[in-house]
């Protein structure tokens, strides 16, 4: 027998016992289907994190550091003044403040309110910071101008917006010069933000920036505490997060404050390992079922052998050899397994987009290749060896004995 011809023996066999055929394949099916969405879900969210961070920017170091008591000046100006030293390492130092107060933002009839919790995407925040902001958290300016020194130096009442502030506040004009009230105050508008791009994190884009010395009027003259430096390349990155670890702990005490630095690099690289390890646990979580799905391989293909005992006795005394018995029943069992393992990725693919539609922000999440492929040769390879042990057993049988088989 050629294996055209168990080809088409096994065909003959499923399509002959469609229904229990069909339960023999949904146990594959079913942990196909799981393998395949699992592993796109995690993928996906992955992604979506990652792109998160490369819209912050890349080589972005995060700083936090406060002194109960400063004794030698503040953290704001000496961390300033440090990073002022690295031009060849860094590129900008930035206060990174976020207004938690409640604030009322005004332009014509429009009112918004940072505390519009209910509806996240009209929620726009007020973010204090200075003239090297925008290039510290990677925005790109789309026109006008950045907060200067001297907007910083002199508290100017001026702003920059981000792309979504700029849209919600004005739609499609350019605001640069134009008048907006925050607590009834006028603030000038001299400058906005190309939107990040980033879907779902509306937050990025829903911004307002003012220079970081309102940190007195409207944040009650809180402390600053967070930073942002963004160094020139990943290479410096390294560099400068020991630096200035080294330089805070100079003058931070675990008896006077605390500090920490961190980078977007380092979150990128954990991000990925901790992707891997969800991607390896939750693909084993799936295999179980698949694994049961092959016991039900075996289970059906020993009653297979059963029913076609005298079959196997005939061909076995016409001349059939072992491993040609052997071969037809292990085709049955990869033809059977690879049906459901094709129905399985087609469910796959479609639970994939479904939760990418609700679970990831309407992200369109399509199984990768790798992941594909792989789910089907996972379950050929089952098919085959929980098919193995019926194949030997049907080849084992003597004719006589085969023969006489009611």
């Amino acid at each position: 027998m050629n294996f055209m011809q168990a080809f088409k023996m096994a065909f003959k066999s499923i399509a002959s016992k469609k229904t229990r055929s069909f339960l023999t394949m949904l146990g594959i099916i079913i942990g196909v289907a799981s393998v395949v969405i699992m592993v796109s879900v995690v993928q996906g969210q992955n992604k979506k994190q990652m792109e998160y961070l490369e819209a912050m920017g890349d080589n972005k170091i995060s700083v936090y550091a406060y002194q109960r008591y400063e004794t030698s000046g503040s953290v704001s100006g000496l961390l300033y003044e440090y990073c002022l030293g690295m031009q060849d390492l860094v590129v900008g130092v930035t206060p990174q403040i976020e207004v938690w107060q409640e604030i009322t933002i005004k332009y014509g009839a429009k009112t918004f309110n940072t505390q519009n919790w209910d509806d996240w995407e009209k929620r726009i925040s007020l973010k204090l910071g200075s003239d090297q902001f925008g290039v510290c958290n990677n925005y790109t300016l789309g026109g006008g101008r950045e907060l200067s020194f001297l907007d910083i130096e002199k508290t100017n009442q001026v702003c920059v917006l981000g792309g979504g502030a700029k849209t919600l506040l004005f739609d499609f004009v350019d605001p640069v010069g134009e008048t907006i009230f925050i607590n009834n105050q006028p603030f000038l508008v001299v400058g906005w933000y190309e939107p990040t791009g980033v879907e779902g994190m509306s937050d990025m884009d829903n911004v307002v920036l003012l220079p970081y010395t309102f940190n007195r009027t409207l944040n009650n003259n809180e402390q600053i505490r967070q930073y942002v430096v963004k160094a020139r390349s990943a290479s410096a990155t390294t560099l400068v997060i020991a630096k200035l670890k080294a330089f805070l702990g100079g003058f931070i005490t675990e008896d006077n404050g605390f500090y920490d630095v961190s980078s977007n690099n380092n979150w990128a690289d954990q991000m990925q390992q901790q992707s891997l390890m969800q991607s390896l646990v939750l693909g084993a979580i799936a295999g179980i079922s698949l694994l049961v799905g092959g016991i039900g391989i075996m289970n059906i293909m020993l009653v297979t052998v059963t029913e076609r005992t005298r079959e196997i006795g005939i061909r076995k005394a016409i001349g059939a050899e072992r491993k040609s018995i052997i071969v037809q029943f292990l085709i049955e069992a990869a033809v059977i397994c690879g049906i459901g393992g094709i129905i399985g990725i087609g469910l796959g693919c479609m639970g994939s987009l479904i939760a990418g539609k609700f679970l990831l922000q309407g992200m369109i999440l399509w199984p990768s290749m790798v992941i594909t492929v792989g789910a089907f040769t996972f379950s050929v390879v089952l098919g085959v060896l929980f098919g193995l042990y019926p194949a030997i057993k049907a080849s084992s049988l003597q004719p006589v004995d085969a023969l006489r088989a009611e």
